[in-house]
């Protein structure tokens, strides 16, 4: 069972000038972490913030001697936490793998601003990604006025991770061209990142190490090579195991995400949630609940961030177009729009699932007939 519970409550900025949508991590549970630190007497690592067991309390979440209540940041297997956090204490990088959905985001920002209380070194990975975004970059004004010096470098994230001795994160690392992915490989293994146009090079301090994410679904743009994969440590992270914990996992998010819309709250949606839930997950495995009848699944992962999605945006419409209770006809149409994710087949497969099983289940009329409605 896996997936993340974060706040998205908007909330003051460092200047004090303007709201922020979503405030990073560090920012965000500033006063758990703060208070985690306070009441931590176990060993740290070198530069860490926390001790590896605090960090693990900060994600799963619990109660300090003093009362202070620690928000679960994700609910999942402790263990998998645990071999996170104890990679990390080592000199292995982290590889966090998992279908779309499966909090492999939000998990690893919460372990660099635990761990290093900065989650922004970050290098996001696409089909774009160039070498500097890992190594470094030139201030071509400075260079071109001056030559080549340490005051025309442009530190990457990686490598003011490595200076400071911090936490570096990756996101999305297979979706990085081969070429960009294995210039990591010297970082990791010799933990040093050579400047051949000074002659220099920065060897990187205690403390530091990288986090990166990939999905294990469409396996990205670009596999990792042998020799870089072995110089990561990866955990998988899987999808929630039962309907009650994947109910549970949106409702938090779903609430949290209201809040900080101002949208009302409203309880009694916990059924369209669970209905929801319901349908993603016999679809995602191809059988109704109850072992009983055998359903196609579509192209899409109907994962457990795209459910909060669509009860997100099923709240958004009953409280500017209805009355403020969640009900059927506001999450048809981001349901539909979930599952169909390829016109032809993926159509074909929902008529199926909705005549088969929707049609025929109690209480599920209503439902039934919104989703017909947006399906014409």
């Amino acid at each position: 069972m896996t997936v993340s519970i974060d706040s998205t409550t908007s909330t003051t900025s460092t200047t004090g000038e303007a709201e922020v949508l979503r405030p990073h991590a560090e920012h965000a549970f500033a006063a758990e972490l703060a208070a985690l630190a306070a009441q931590d007497d176990r060993t740290r690592p070198p530069r860490w913030r926390l001790s590896p067991w605090a960090v693990a309390t900060y994600l799963l979440g619990g109660t300090l001697p003093d009362g202070t209540v620690i928000s679960p940041k994700y609910v999942g297997p402790r263990r998998i936490v645990e071999v996170a956090v104890t990679t990390l204490a080592t000199d292995r990088a982290l590889l966090l793998l998992g279908v779309p959905g499966t909090a492999k985001t939000w998990v690893s920002e919460h372990l660099a601003a635990a761990v290093s209380g900065d989650s922004t070194l970050l290098v996001q990975g696409t089909a774009g990604t160039p070498e500097e975004a890992i190594r470094y970059g030139w201030n071509y004004a400075q260079l071109l006025a001056h030559g080549p010096s340490r005051d025309a470098l442009v530190p990457s994230p990686v490598m003011r991770a490595m200076s400071e001795g911090m936490t570096a994160r990756v996101e999305e690392l297979t979706r990085i061209p081969a070429d960009v992915q294995d210039t990591l490989i010297t970082i990791l293994s010799e933990k040093t990142l050579p400047i051949p146009e000074l002659g220099q090079e920065v060897q990187a301090v205690r403390g530091f190490n990288l986090i990166a994410t990939a999905n294990n679904r469409d396996r990205g743009v670009n596999d990792l090579s042998s020799a870089l994969r072995r110089r990561f440590n990866t955990v998988v992270l899987p999808l929630p195991e039962s309907a009650d914990a994947e109910v549970d996992i949106v409702s938090r998010r779903v609430d949290q995400i209201g809040r900080s819309l101002d949208l009302p709250a409203g309880p009694e949606g916990i059924d369209e949630i669970r209905r929801v839930v319901t349908v993603f997950r016999e679809l995602r495995d191809g059988v109704t609940a109850d072992g009983r009848t055998k359903v196609k699944s579509p192209s899409g992962t109907l994962s457990t961030a795209e459910a909060i999605s669509v009860v997100t945006n099923g709240l958004a419409l009953a409280a500017h177009f209805g009355d403020g209770v969640l009900r059927p006809g506001d999450v048809a149409a981001g349901i539909l729009g979930a599952v169909v994710r390829d016109p032809a087949a993926d159509r074909v497969i929902w008529q199926e699932y909705l005549e088969a099983v929707v049609r025929e289940r109690d209480g599920w009329k209503d439902f039934y007939r919104a989703c017909r409605e947006v399906s014409v």
